[in-house]
């Protein structure tokens, strides 16, 4: 039995979450709607004026009676006055240089922006306003609608197929029969036929040594999807990678080679319909694209495959080297031949399949950027800062434009340096209400220039955002969002990175920080392979960061619950549905950090239904949440200190 989160289950242990557990308390203050964007003097920053006074108050007492000069002559007191003057006049002019040469003016500076900084945050918290943060990794299913269990509760079929793919792997029995009676004689021939025709190399070698002595004749579970080699050779895998989902110059819509593990919705109901397709698909149709300069040019499927090497995959022969354009396209159609048969043949008919399928694509891939921006709309667009990872350039798009009720909200900033490749980007939502001018700059480039040297830091174009920008009431911030490596290993160089940056550079000696980020940090980490979330934890507190689950997070508080199916082409990293849990991807992952000695937590909730609530142990994306990591939030307010002048 699954059991929601209470309130309580939702806030931080930590001593500083001491108010109300509900996400909309009446006592949290939100932005009003007019913002005051008039600055104050400050008299308590000028040194200057201080100086000023003493030295007025020093002359007048010269000019009038003082016991000092009470019993001296006009001459005499003549020559005190001059002399005071002279001293004050030196000294006026050696505070001058120090300024000038950056040691007083270094120091004045700084005090000054510091207290303009606590006077900012006295004012946030005379007035109550507390800052909302949301950080969420939005990114999840890419092409497969099968790769990952769902939590579908409301359609029970799909538990029920998704056990029988699993018996029918796990257990073939008499389900295991040869390739040849899958993939047949004559749809090699035809196979055959095509690859000699674009002029490949090695077909006789390919039919002779592969498919007659070899392929045709293995079982298609425990001899074909279940072999290692094939899987380490990429045999069956690249070609799926290369072709499974093809992105068209020009159009919103992909093509997608007839399989089951994609979008594609044409009619799987037979083996001979669906090779029809899929020799069509490879050898028929050119597809636009768009070269590395920005060219158009058209390729057919085929063209887009490429050789397996064997310097990057030693399991690959030489032999297999030479032929592994024609060899990798006939383990590709076997692979895509044996996943049609299987699913017809555990399904009551191929229409349930197929039909779960439409939904899952509809819901999942097809709507994806629609269903991630609705629960942003519905339940966060009161945050003050929302940072996003994985951010695919469409969402960008769609958010900013003028129809989408994010953007009457939010300001949304993208890097400068985007990812086209991957199209994978981390980005930040600015409340227009609390940061009414925006970003004031990007120093994603400062951030990565202050890598530890010597140090390889495995972070990718797109990974790191971080900004700066200044609040309605005057204080400045560092704020970033950042995607960390599946392993973790980029986390703590780049939290070292950004406060090294913040820390050397004077124009930001004042500014707060507020960091939201997919740390990809483990339960239980492995010393130099995965990152541990304590160690991950001791990190940030060395440099006087805080996060929403406090100094010491709960190792078992986790914002990811997902496990792969068998229905992908990496077996070995497939999970039984009985053992979704044990060796699925469950762990806490995901954090937002800030200044200890700024801000204090009043709540924070994680949420894997798109309403602020969170069911523990169950497995998602769900169909009506999208990702596979939980939004986390949090409210700070400033602490006592950090309000005194």
């Amino acid at each position: 039995m699954r059991k929601r989160h209470s309130d309580d289950n939702h806030l931080n242990n930590n001593e500083t979450n001491k108010t109300s557990t509900n996400p909309e308390s009446p006592n949290i203050k939100h932005p009003p709607t007019s913002v005051n964007r008039s600055m104050k003097s400050y008299p308590s920053t000028s040194r200057n004026n201080r100086f000023s006074s003493s030295l007025s108050s020093a002359s007048s007492s010269v000019a009038g009676y003082s016991p000092l000069f009470g019993s001296l002559g006009r001459s005499a007191k003549q020559q005190v006055r001059n002399k005071l003057i002279a001293f004050a006049i030196i000294t006026a002019l050696y505070t001058a240089f120090l300024y000038r040469s950056g040691g007083a003016k270094n120091y004045l500076s700084e005090e000054t922006e510091n207290n303009k900084m606590n006077t900012g945050l006295a004012r946030m918290k005379s007035t109550g306003r507390f800052m909302t943060v949301a950080t969420w990794n939005i990114a999840a299913i890419n092409n497969n609608p099968f790769e990952y269990w769902l939590t579908m509760e409301d359609k029970p079929e799909y538990e029920d197929l998704m056990k029988n793919v699993e018996s029918f792997i796990e257990s073939p029995q008499d389900n295991d029969v040869p390739v040849r009676t899958v993939f047949t004689e004559d749809m090699f021939d035809k196979l055959e036929t095509r690859m000699k025709s674009v002029g490949w190399d090695g077909m006789d070698t390919v039919r002779n040594e592969y498919w007659e002595k070899d392929y045709k004749h293995r079982k298609i579970i425990s001899q074909f999807l279940k072999d290692p080699l094939l899987g380490s050779k990429r045999l069956a895998s690249m070609p799926d990678r290369v072709t499974n989902t093809i992105h068209v110059a020009d159009s919103d819509v992909p093509a997608c080679r007839p399989t089951v593990i994609n979008s594609y919705d044409g009619d799987l109901s037979t083996l001979e319909k669906w090779f029809k397709a899929w020799e069509q698909f490879m050898f028929l149709h050119p597809l636009k694209q768009k070269t590395s300069q920005g060219t158009d040019t058209s390729l057919i499927p085929y063209q887009m495959l490429q050789p397996i090497k064997r310097a990057k995959y030693p399991d690959i022969t030489e032999e297999e080297e030479k032929v592994s354009l024609p060899l990798q396209t006939v383990c590709g159609a076997i692979f895509d031949a044996i996943l049609v048969h299987m699913m017809n043949k555990v399904s009551p008919t191929p229409a349930v399949w197929q039909n779960l399928k439409k939904t899952m694509v509809q819901s999942l891939i097809q709507n994806k950027v629609k269903n991630t921006l609705h629960i942003l709309e519905a339940a966060y667009s009161s945050s003050d800062i929302i940072s996003l990872q994985e951010v695919s350039s469409s969402f960008i798009y769609q958010a900013a434009s003028l129809q989408s009720a994010i953007s009457k909200n939010f300001i949304v900033v993208s890097p400068k340096n985007m990812d086209e490749s991957r199209d994978q980007n981390s980005i930040l939502f600015l409340n227009k209400m609390t940061f009414p001018h925006g970003a004031s700059s990007e120093i994603t480039a400062l951030v990565e220039s202050s890598f530890e040297q010597g140090i390889n830091v495995p972070v990718a174009k797109g990974d790191i955002l971080a900004i700066t920008a200044t609040d309605k009431d005057g204080i400045k911030y560092v704020i970033a969002s950042f995607h960390g490596d599946t392993n973790g290993l980029a986390t703590i160089p780049v939290v070292n990175a950004i406060a090294r940056a913040i820390k050397s550079t004077p124009d930001l000696s004042d500014h707060v920080l507020i960091f939201g980020l997919d740390a990809n940090t483990y339960e239980k980490g492995v010393p130099k392979k995965k990152q541990d979330v304590l160690e991950f934890a001791e990190a940030y507190r060395a440099l006087g960061l805080t996060s929403c689950w406090g100094d010491e997070p709960n190792p078992r508080n986790y914002t990811t619950y997902n496990a792969r199916t068998y229905l992908q082409p990496q077996l070995n990293k497939a999970c039984k549905s009985s053992e979704k849990r044990k060796y699925g991807d469950v762990n806490p992952k995901d954090f937002i950090l800030f200044d200890k000695e700024v801000f204090e937590v009043v709540q924070t909730w994680k949420d894997n239904t798109g309403k602020k609530d969170y069911v523990e142990d169950m497995a998602f994306p769900t169909l009506t949440f999208p990702s596979d990591h939980a939004v986390l939030a949090t409210i700070l307010k400033p602490t006592s200190s950090s309000t005194s002048a």
